[in-house]
């Protein structure tokens, strides 16, 4: 099956089960369509920086890692698209194509991190030729891909101490394979915990409006094989007054240089409850989303989605004509909050300004 629109296309997987949340196939990027899940497991084929921003802008893709591999070859394709052009034409119209992806989404620090390794790769070329710019740039995404990769097992291995031998981890949104390159940032962490013998179960807030949790952290954690319980996100309190919670792990979108964290809407609330009942609260982390740019989290833009996407799902519409709508698809949790930052380079307790600085020092 094939359904085009321009340069991108949806096509159903048949590769044996094997997931991958974005890959690489004849000269194209293709994405998890993570709007179809769970009911549909199809890919996404993208040949042009239009259709890669679009793909972020929509939600095919979506978490910050994800989004900043996906970015990257997002420049990379919009480069072999182009490669036939004369010089000047090529640089003129891969600048366009750059601009374009970073006009995608605002809050995911990951995606500007990309762009601009890219736009250092191309700079180092000088006057090559666009064929030989062109192949560099895919060289470049293909390790970005990978590094993300080894870095979501690098925080795995290093968080999966801080969780108990035994017990229920709460998580908010997802922050799972789908959200990255593969293996994930606070669900890596729990894969890894579960890899080391420890007897994990998960608790997935639903995560309204977009239902990332019930659609999507269900998901993968059934896949697995790791217990899941989902909850609606007002059910969280009272698990937690219960004893029934004994960490929360969540993922994060950009982390300011004072320790504030931008995470899915709802993650303040969740710190907040966490606080209230003696529970840590751990964030997992890859450096690529420290924004030490930012001083604090007041300065992180909150980007604010479509209205439709609060007032029903799908064909279903739940809410009263009428009505005032407020969608923000981000919230800030203060660093005082946060017991630690999982990274690949260690985990930073109570994170400060300062311990976070030490990180890019070692």
């Amino acid at each position: 099956m094939t359904n085009e629109t321009g340069d991108l296309k949806t096509t159903a997987s048949t590769e044996g089960g094997l997931v991958e949340t974005l890959r690489w196939r004849d000269q194209a990027l293709e994405l998890i369509d993570q709007r179809r899940l769970p009911g549909a497991l199809e890919y996404v084929r993208c040949e042009s920086a239009q259709a890669v921003a679009e793909a972020i802008r929509n939600m095919v893709v979506r978490g910050a890692p994800a989004i900043g591999c996906t970015a990257a070859y997002g420049v990379a394709v919009e480069a072999l698209r182009l490669q036939a052009e004369s010089p000047g034409s090529f640089a003129e119209q891969l600048h366009l194509g750059v601009k374009v992806l970073e006009a995608s989404r605002p809050t995911a620090v990951n995606l500007f991190w990309a762009l601009r390794r890219m736009q250092a790769v191309w700079a180092s070329l000088g006057q090559r030729p666009p064929t030989q710019v062109a192949e560099r740039l895919l060289s470049e995404a293909h390790a970005i891909k990978e590094e993300d990769i080894a870095v979501n097992r690098a925080m795995g291995d290093r968080g999966a101490a801080l969780l108990p031998d035994e017990g229920v981890v709460l998580t908010h949104c997802n922050a799972g394979a789908l959200a990255t390159a593969g293996h994930g940032t606070a669900l890596g962490v729990i894969r890894s915990a579960v890899d080391m013998g420890k007897r994990i179960s998960v608790v997935a807030d639903e995560t309204r409006p977009f239902l990332q949790g019930a659609r999507l952290t269900a998901w993968e954690m059934v896949q697995e094989g790791i217990p899941v319980t989902l909850i609606t996100d007002n059910m969280a309190g009272h698990l937690m007054q219960q004893g029934e919670i004994q960490a929360v792990l969540v993922g994060t979108d950009r982390v300011a240089a004072n320790g504030d964290v931008a995470n899915k809407i709802g993650t303040y609330m969740v710190a907040v409850l966490a606080h209230r009942h003696g529970i840590p609260f751990y964030v997992a982390c890859p450096l690529s989303t420290i924004d030490r740019e930012m001083a604090t989290g007041a300065d992180i833009p909150i980007e604010e989605r479509p209205l439709a996407e609060v007032v029903g799902f799908d064909h279903c519409q739940w809410a009263a004509e009428g009505a005032a709508i407020r969608n923000p698809a981000f919230d800030v949790t203060p660093a005082e909050l946060v017991t630690g930052l999982v990274t690949e380079k260690g985990v930073v307790r109570n994170p400060t300004r300062e311990r976070i600085a030490a990180l890019f020092d070692s």
